[in-house]
């Protein structure tokens, strides 16, 4: 080919105008797309081989402009030529006057491969061609291209209208000009681009989809129910989708596909899909779209789940449980501070030990300050406070748990310590008692034996702040009575808390899937694949997380990570849950988060 033909990619970002936009591929995430580049003013030329998925398109765009009018949010005029700009045809040949275009046909490596073959004969020389694959690889395809330096990657999500982050996926051939021109389109769509290196996954979802098979092995193994992984990561940390519905939504086939691609890469073997991947896809229960998944589906396509064979009963929580009256916390610290206020507020008698009589006097001190709070934001009456805080004795000893139902020990986070707490409170605490510990990371069964009555121990894991979270993990061991089950799960509905199931295993369901996702976080960051605000962006806007990794990280505690992070590597033994040379490396300078002024970042000292 003569050098006539060759695109002159050397030119200015600014001067490669995206005006005019192919889509090739008119499925949910394509017709997504082109509503977001009709509506910002660009021509879109939709593609797709079935007519009948170019007609659903338009039906879609025009009902999806439709809502934005009766939203206000475009005026008819503006819906009219939003309309008028989406043209759809089966025929490549119409892609000719694009000046991008993007693929999302489905995952097949061969497929996409062919397409890009077919683009070189149609398009112009400058066009630039990007692909939507999360899984594949974009070296692969530019080099399989007759002309690699215009091949990228450009990843939307799903709904592409809604979700504000775009990556931007470069492989070693791809001209920077290209990049940044696609880069500045994504701009202009209203949209967050982050630019990041090919590798199966990208940032959002190579993070996302390894914790997502993580989820999808601790429910195989019957670790926990499907409800409870969902409600835990829900509740334990503010995710709008737990993480098996989410596979339903996403599609069990396709996350098959991203952890092949990606374990193929990583050899991790927490990216290995878990067996039950491959059972449902290969059953054709494939999540929402089949009607069935990890949930049934009362259609497919639908989101409304509908009873099945694993739905749980309706569960009579108070049969066979215990009566309990009065509660003994033991602490001082915030957790403690927090339990205390939300069984004094649901109107349990409690009794607050610590070490000495002045720090439980100061921990009550510290409940009448939140409870003050919640008066003065009109959450609760003042005589609901002063009934509360009423309810609230201070003790300096463990003695006086002697005649509570239910004690539940909030103390420092030490195997030895707790077991020496324990053997106090089978001392002092009347026969019939329940004791509890909410422990995180340790063995609650190392607390039963350190009793004479481990039928009696459970573990009650609250997350902080107690007041504010609903979640609670309830921990069996297999020495736990079922009649203390019950009595604690009774318990968790009075003090309107939602409990899940779990065994006494490292990490519980939360950290179990939370710390291996934050470590991966660090291991990218040790690679130079991608920053600490590109990472933290892509998980916000890409898997709508409250908080990104390592802004949590620093929340909680590089320490306090490290410490769960060692646990699970030394409970799984899995060569992939070892804690990131990094975090080690922080924990050891004293750069331990916000508490210390410096984590992964810094901050201002107070």
């Amino acid at each position: 080919m003569g050098p006539q033909s060759t695109p002159d990619l050397s030119t200015p970002a600014s001067s490669l105008s995206l005006s005019t936009v192919a889509i090739i591929g008119l499925g949910t995430m394509g017709t997504g797309i082109a509503e977001v580049l009709t509506r910002a003013g660009r021509e879109v030329i939709g593609i797709d081989t079935d007519e009948a998925a170019a007609r659903h398109a338009v039906s879609a765009l025009e009902a999806a402009t439709a809502r934005a009018v009766q939203r206000e949010r475009l005026t008819e005029r503006e819906r009219r030529d939003a309309l008028a700009r989406f043209r759809t045809f089966t025929d490549l040949q119409a892609a000719a006057d694009a000046d991008l275009v993007i693929e999302v046909v489905p995952e097949d490596y061969e497929l996409k491969r062919q397409v890009f073959a077919e683009l070189d004969a149609v398009v112009r020389p400058d066009t630039i061609l990007a692909t939507g694959t999360n899984a594949l690889s974009v070296t692969r395809l530019a080099a399989d291209s007759q002309r690699p330096e215009r091949v990228l990657g450009v990843h939307f999500f799903n709904p592409a209208p809604a979700m504000k982050l775009v990556e931007v996926v470069s492989s070693v051939l791809t001209a920077p000009t290209a990049v940044a021109a696609v880069t500045e389109l994504a701009r202009d769509l209203g949209k967050d681009p982050i630019a990041v290196g090919d590798r199966p996954g990208f940032v959002a979802d190579g993070l996302l989809f390894g914790y997502l098979n993580q989820a999808a092995a601790m429910y195989e193994s019957k670790y926990a129910t499907r409800e409870d992984i969902d409600a835990a990561m829900k509740l334990g940390c503010g995710l709008p989708m737990g993480p098996l519905a989410l596979l339903d939504l996403i599609g069990v086939d396709t996350a098959r596909t991203v952890l092949e691609a990606m374990y193929t890469e990583s050899q991790d073997r927490l990216h290995a899909p878990a067996p039950i991947l491959g059972q449902l896809a290969e059953a054709g229960l494939t999540g929402r779209k089949a009607g069935r998944g990890f949930y049934t589906y009362d259609a497919p396509g639908s989101p409304t789940v509908v009873p099945d064979a694993e739905s749980p009963a309706a569960a009579d929580e108070l049969a066979g449980g215990r009566t309990v009256t009065g509660v003994g916390v033991a602490g001082s610290g915030t957790m403690a501070s927090g339990i205390a206020e939300v069984f004094a507020k649901a109107g349990f008698k409690v009794v607050l030990a610590a070490r000495s009589l002045e720090k439980a006097e100061k921990a009550k001190a510290r409940i009448a300050k939140s409870l003050g709070r919640s008066v003065d934001k009109g959450r609760m009456s003042a005589e609901a406070r002063d009934a509360a805080l009423a309810a609230i004795t201070p003790a300096g000893s463990l003695d006086a748990f002697a005649d509570v139902d239910l004690a539940v020990e909030a103390v420092a986070e030490d195997l030895a310590v707790k077991q020496e707490l324990f053997k106090t409170l089978d001392k002092v605490c009347k026969p019939g008692a329940v004791l509890a510990t909410t422990t995180s990371s340790l063995p609650v069964v190392a607390c039963a034996r350190a009793t004479s009555r481990p039928q009696d121990v459970i573990g009650m894991h609250f997350f902080n702040p107690a007041p504010a979270m609903k979640l609670v993990e309830v921990v069996r061991t297999v020495l736990t009575a079922d009649d203390v089950h019950a009595t604690v799960r009774a318990v968790c509905a009075k003090v309107r808390k939602h409990p899940v199931d779990c065994g006494d295993r490292a990490g519980f369901i939360v950290n179990a899937l939370l710390f291996p996702y934050l470590n991966n976080a660090i291991k990218m960051v040790e690679e130079h694949y991608a920053t600490l605000d590109d990472i933290d962006a892509a998980m916000k806007l890409g898997g709508g997380y409250p908080m990104g990794p390592f802004e949590l990280l620093d929340v909680v505690g590089l320490d306090v990570s490290l410490a769960i992070e060692k646990v699970l590597h030394a409970e799984f033994r899995d060569p992939g849950l070892a804690p990131a040379p990094l975090l080690e490396h922080l924990v050891a300078a004293g750069c331990l988060g916000r508490k210390t002024g410096r984590g992964f970042r810094e901050y201002a000292r107070r």
